[in-house]
């Protein structure tokens, strides 16, 4: 997943792109100059592309430079839309360009932060930032001088001899303003000022509470003996971790962001698989950290939102300027596709409730009962041990065998260590990238491992993004979650991690692949449901043949995944995608119907109106509920893709399309990873994402290679 924390932070149009350049050369008083030289974050990084000096960044640090960062920022802005000259591209969009320096650098860092790294104070001053960088965004768009001037420049746009990829910057100022309100009566412009407020104070407010709720849900073990079925290993960690939190002598299992908790695949006890399926399911429905009255509050507020610009509701304008476009393309996707999902669903519940019958279990199918009985039939079908495949998949091997030499292979890059740059926490790791001719083209930062105070889930972000106006290169971070082995034993990964360290890669290339003039436009400043592509298509690489001989090694011997295994992996691929699509398809229709209320819709009682949605759709299979449910769908409330999770799809199909098409070009080989390197990931959003999918395909995507890559074309 990719995230845009300045854009979350602020709960507006604004991306870190509008944010990024030069600071104020204004005159500041004598007490701003002194706390300057002591904060490192009002001066650019003497480091590598300014990359952040972790060994002097201090909590208290930022507060100071986000306020003097907006307040620098708003003078500049000022500036632009009061300049008495003659509105050009040069003294207006390409200011804007250059304005928030300071905001930009600060908050680059801070929102990294305080998603992977965070603590009580950063927690405080994220709250107490909410509603000023709400307000400082709207201070910015909804300006009328500044706005229009922005206009001028757009209606005169193809007459002032502009370049293709000005002229594109142009219009996306233009569209952002509009729809941040800049075409709003003054009465209005004041609603939206107060309803952008309160969703920014709500938002953070929801994360907060899903961190705590994180913490507050794990499950307790008292003894051993219940957690039959989980390696030595695991054990340890689950002591561990129970130790950590005060219960020494138990064990603790922590919950991840999903429904679905990996740990139900190997528990034998059934009593236990519900206690943490139900913590999983039910959390944020009650308590002092419940979720659900954010939930149901922050759909109206949006809905009223969408109203006051114009639109019938939230799904609406957000998806106005995606390529779905409409509300109504992403329902007609979705209902194309049930039919197929939910039949291969049911013959998979039916399969499993065979298998628990088969082996004595006198009981239906239950939510908890999935993964564990799933990894029987994938046994018996396929003769496939998850425990036999689990030495190859260790996680060095697979960082460097896998990810860092499909890389190589198809893009011609290197990521060689830097262990002299500092990094935020002992386990991230930082890495140079090299291009093919050895120039050096960005900095990467590694974050794998799940640690207290840090948000669930995978994502990538930028400290800097690329800018041929800036002269800035990129500077990227990986975040995810996996579980790390005790001291001195080897970490190892799932098939399913396994691809999400392949997926944020895809993501992290695009941002730093990226070779754009304007910060607005640079690496994953694309819409929605085109930034998944590049990371969806770079997933598919993990389980090709040859990469996955190169990596799949024995941790200890070093030898190869047997041939006899690695085809039952390959053939196993399509195994349980009924359930996967079916649990990503239920959350992705309950943030549509949620997104599509009006604002006249008074609040609605959570769990009601999830399974009223899911019958709707006929997606109300009771052992199958949604990858999320809406108290803790981060993506969808507090996060960045409100009426948006359908995206993962919808760049599914295009990755899916892509890769296909790819395989009959050669595969893995240089020549078809360069062409896709310079027209997808090097473009960014300087061309219209659907003519950059043209520019690589040569026509627009089919859906066949989505159900083939799922295994679902076999249902119809």
């Amino acid at each position: 997943m990719r995230k845009s924390f300045i854009a979350i932070a602020i709960g507006a149009t604004l991306t870190a792109g509008f944010m990024a350049g030069c600071s104020s050369t204004e005159t500041k008083a004598p007490n701003v100059i002194s706390v300057q030289t002591q904060n490192p974050l009002f001066q650019a990084s003497n480091l590598q592309y300014q990359a952040p000096d972790f060994s002097l960044i201090k909590n208290e640090h930022f507060a100071p430079a986000l306020e003097q960062g907006m307040a620098e920022q708003y003078q500049e802005i000022l500036a632009i839309a009061n300049n008495p000259a003659a509105a050009t591209f040069d003294n207006t969009i390409v200011a804007m360009e250059k304005s928030g320096a300071l905001l930009n650098r600060a908050s680059s860092v801070f929102y990294n932060l305080a998603g992977s790294n965070s603590n009580p104070e950063l927690r405080k001053i994220q709250g107490e930032m909410a509603p000023k960088m709400a307000a400082h965004s709207d201070n910015i768009n909804l300006n009328p001088a500044l706005f229009a001037r922005i206009e001028a420049i757009y209606n005169d746009r193809t007459n002032l001899g502009l370049t293709p990829e000005a002229v594109r910057l142009v219009e996306v100022y233009h569209q952002r303003f509009i729809m941040a309100g800049a075409k709003l009566t003054d009465e209005q412009k004041v609603k939206i000022r107060a309803l952008n407020e309160e969703q920014s104070t709500l938002t953070n407010e929801f994360s907060q509470r899903l961190l705590r709720l994180t913490k507050e849900i794990a499950v307790v073990v008292d003894s051993k003996s219940e957690l039959a079925g989980l390696t030595d290993g695991e054990i340890a960690s689950a002591a561990n971790d129970a130790k950590a939190a005060g219960h020494d002598g138990k064990y603790l299992i922590n919950i991840t962001n999903t429904t679905r908790q990996p740990v139900l695949a190997s528990l034998e006890n059934r009593e236990l698989r519900q206690r943490i399926w139900e913590a999983s399911a039910n959390r944020g429905l009650t308590g002092e950290n419940e979720t659900a009255s954010l939930v149901s509050r922050l759909a109206k507020l949006r809905a009223e939102r969408a109203t006051l610009l114009g639109y019938e509701n939230w799904a609406s304008y957000r998806l106005a300027p995606q390529m779905a476009k409409t509300p109504e393309a992403v329902y007609s996707m979705f209902g194309s596709m049930v039919p197929a999902v939910v039949a291969n669903t049911e013959k998979e519940a039916a399969d499993i409730q065979a298998m628990i019958t088969k082996t004595g279990g006198k009981f239906e199918l239950a939510p908890w009962d999935w993964e564990f009985y799933a990894e029987k039939v994938r046994q018996e079908k396929y003769a496939l041990d998850a425990n036999s495949i689990r030495p190859y998949f260790e996680f060095n091997r697979v960082l460097e065998d896998g990810v860092f030499y499909t890389l190589k292979e198809l893009y011609g890059v290197t990521l060689k260590p830097r262990p002299d740059l500092p990094v935020y926490h002992p386990d991230v790791k930082a890495y140079e990238m090299f291009d093919a001719d050895g120039s050096s083209m960005a900095i990467f930062y590694a974050d794998y491992f799940a640690r207290e105070g840090k948000r669930g889930g995978a994502w990538m972000s930028s400290f800097v993004g690329q800018s041929f106006l800036e002269g800035t290169k990129p500077v990227v971070v990986n975040v995810m979650n996996i579980k790390k082995a005790p001291e001195g034993q080897p970490t190892f990964v799932s098939y399913n991690e396994v691809t999400t360290m392949f997926h944020e890669m895809g993501h992290g290339t695009h941002g730093m692949f990226s070779k754009v003039t304007y910060p607005s436009l640079a690496g994953t400043s694309v819409s929605r449901d085109f930034v998944e592509f590049p990371s969806t298509f770079e997933e598919d690489w993990a389980a090709h043949p040859k990469v996955l001989a190169n990596y799949a090694k024995h941790y200890e011997t070093g030898k190869p995944i047997p041939d006899e295994l690695l085809q039952k992996l390959l053939k196993s691929g399509s195994f349980n995608q009924g359930f996967d699509t079916l649990e990503y398809m239920a959350a992705a229709l309950v943030d549509m119907e949620w997104h599509s209320l009006s604002p006249d819709t008074p609040l609605q009682d959570v769990p009601t109106f999830e399974a009223n949605a899911l019958k709707k759709h006929g997606l109300n299979i009771s052992a199958v509920p949604p990858r999320y449910k809406s108290t803790y769908f981060a993506h969808a409330f507090p996060g960045g893709y409100s009426a948006s999770y359908y995206a993962y799809m919808w760049s599914e199909i295009l990755a899916a399309d892509a890769f296909a098409y790819v395989q009959t070009q050669g595969g893995l080989n240089r020549e078809i990873g360069m062409k896709y390197r310079k027209t997808i990931r090097e473009v960014g959003n300087s061309i219209a994402p659907m003519d950059a999918y043209k520019n690589f395909r040569g026509q627009e995507p089919t859906t066949e290679g989505l159900l083939k890559r799922r295994g679902l074309d076999q249902a119809r």
